[in-house]
């Protein structure tokens, strides 16, 4: 078992958990009844230029510890104040050391969408998100069978809820596309061995129709990566560890988007 098969698991563990205090009925039904979003995420996403979704995180299992002193919220306020065009939390709470609530507290107080990152492995999942205040979710199509995908995409729409459909090669690329998805991820970094390779954007960009929005995740650790992305096409990078371990995440960022 890979560390993406040992987090789904753990994950769906999670669920089980969860729908014994909450059952899935009930959870749906307040979702339904919350407001409807308006794809905030997905708008953020298409504005002209390269958009940029900067990312809350304090640990991940290749990396451990990336943030000793991790302040969601203020993390969160510093990245919309200094130009983040969405935030992504982590809410996986064994191997990434997130939590629900860093995802409340960030969605009730900063403007821009916020994206719930988690290993999404049941509808329940999609539910929690819209109640916790998400803009968007995470549905890895390594973790998912094709069937649950198309269903969770039609669930999202029902939602208001954009969905970030993320691919590392070219047979989940082709899944996506047909799924319907309208905004895919490539993730440079293979969550099977975390290994890390930018170029995987590069060759999967022309796999995807120009009209599905294109995210490029993870590797990306200075100006010359930022201009790399915006060469291939992309529509927004994911950056997570880069601001993370940043001193001054305005600078960082400056020097992040200073590729001309």
């Amino acid at each position: 078992m890979n560390i993406l098969d040992e987090i789904a698991a753990y994950t769906r563990k999670r669920v089980e958990a969860a729908k014994e205090k909450i059952s899935l009925e009930e959870i749906r039904d307040k979702a339904l009844s919350a407001a409807k979003g308006n794809f905030s995420f997905e708008k953020a996403l298409a504005k002209p230029g390269l958009s940029f979704i900067l990312e809350c995180k304090k640990a991940s299992p290749s990396k451990g510890i990336i943030a000793e002193n991790f302040e969601p919220l203020k993390i969160a306020k510093d990245y919309e104040r200094i130009g983040a065009d969405a935030v992504s939390v982590l809410t996986e709470p064994k191997y990434f050391l997130g939590s629900d609530e860093y995802l409340k507290e960030i969605a009730e107080n900063i403007k821009i969408p916020v994206l719930r990152k988690d290993f999404t492995v049941d509808e329940y999942m999609l539910y929690e998100a819209k109640i916790l205040g998400a803009s968007a979710v995470l549905l890895i199509v390594s973790i998912l069978s094709e069937k649950q995908l198309c269903s969770y995409l039609e669930i999202c729409g029902s939602l208001g809820l954009s969905a970030l459909v993320e691919v590392h090669d070219e047979d989940e690329a082709k899944i996506a596309i047909s799924s319907g998805a309208k905004i895919i991820g490539v993730n440079n970094r293979n969550l099977k061995d975390f290994s890390v390779d930018t170029q995987n954007s590069a060759n999967l960009r022309e796999k995807i129709p120009n009209e599905i929005l294109f995210v490029s995740e993870s590797g990306v650790k200075n100006s010359d990566d930022v201009k790399k992305i915006i060469s291939i096409g992309a529509d927004a990078v994911l950056i997570g560890e880069t601001m993370m371990k940043a001193q001054d995440r305005k600078a960082a960022f400056f020097n992040l988007k200073n590729y001309d």
